[in-house]
């Protein structure tokens, strides 16, 4: 008996951690539900006082609807341009940056690397008027350049991950490669990256997300329609269709398809490169 005590306690304990989590995706999956069960309905249904979870009858030409009302077709190839082009320059340039504070000995390297960090605390806001003005000068104003450009000057928080990863690998590596001949970016190309799939694929990730889901910088910088991102494109077609909730839910449907696409593709990166950035990213 004493000896199947830890052995119940151990196995009681994990089923509530199980029945907690449960319980929360549970209530984070209620309006994902709620959106789809709302785009399958008719406009009455979508209306109806209580509501109705289960549509009846199941109206699927709602996304048919939904995705000919606007130009959808035109605002995916924006949103995945911008999405593609946006992580080209977020690995590059981050990586660079994050292996020269990981692996080069410089003067003033922890109070610079400090300084990149200390831009984390800088709100989205207060650079919106500066950035106009600048985009303004430059006539970029109305294109996706400024929506693409600045990510090939890197981020803080991608050169922060990829940096404490970076530092997980082994030097030893590095003096190997020295002595095979191998110089600074022999090494950044031939043995950190090909070390650093699982950062880079949690950085790629975070990136597209955040590029996908962008909604203020397409507001400031693009007016014409045929620029839209997805974001912009949705909140276009809650004004013209604020009524139809149906049609609203389904371009919404639609909109959340490509991220949980490529979310469930990416995710074993994702969840390694964020395990491995904190644990240490090399084993053995």
């Amino acid at each position: 008996m004493v000896a199947l005590y830890p052995k119940f306690k151990k196995t009681l304990g994990r089923t509530l951690i199980y029945l907690i989590l449960a319980a929360g995706a549970f209530v984070i999956l209620i309006p994902f539900a709620w959106t789809i069960s709302t785009a399958l309905k008719t406009p009455q249904q979508a209306l109806r006082v209580p509501p109705e979870w289960i549509p009846s009858p199941v109206v699927w030409k709602n996304f048919l609807d939904a995705w000919s009302a606007k130009p959808f077709a035109t605002f995916y190839a924006n949103s995945l341009l911008v999405a593609a082009l946006s992580i080209v320059g977020q690995v590059l340039s981050c990586s660079l940056v994050a292996y020269g504070f990981a692996r080069l000995r410089f003067p003033g390297r922890d109070v610079l690397f400090l300084i990149v960090l200390s831009t984390l605390m800088i709100p989205f806001q207060i650079l919106i008027i500066p950035r106009f003005i600048l985009f303004k000068n430059l006539g970029w104003l109305d294109s996706l350049l400024p929506l693409i450009v600045p990510n090939f000057f890197g981020g803080a928080f991608n050169i922060f991950l990829l940096r404490q990863y970076f530092l997980s690998i082994p030097l030893e590596l590095d003096d190997a490669a020295r002595m095979d001949g191998c110089g600074h970016w022999g090494i950044f190309w031939r043995i950190i990256l090909p070390l650093s799939k699982p950062a880079l694929g949690a950085v790629m990730v975070f990136e597209f997300l955040q590029s996908w889901d962008d909604f203020l910088g397409p507001l400031i910088y693009l007016s014409k329609e045929a620029n839209y991102t997805v974001a912009l494109g949705l909140a276009a077609f809650r004004n013209d269709y604020f009524i139809e909730w149906n049609l609203f839910m389904a371009a919404a449907a639609v909109a959340m398809a490509v991220p949980l696409v490529i979310f469930f593709i990416a995710q074993k990166y994702f969840i390694e490169g964020v395990q491995l950035t904190g644990t240490g990213g090399v084993k053995g």
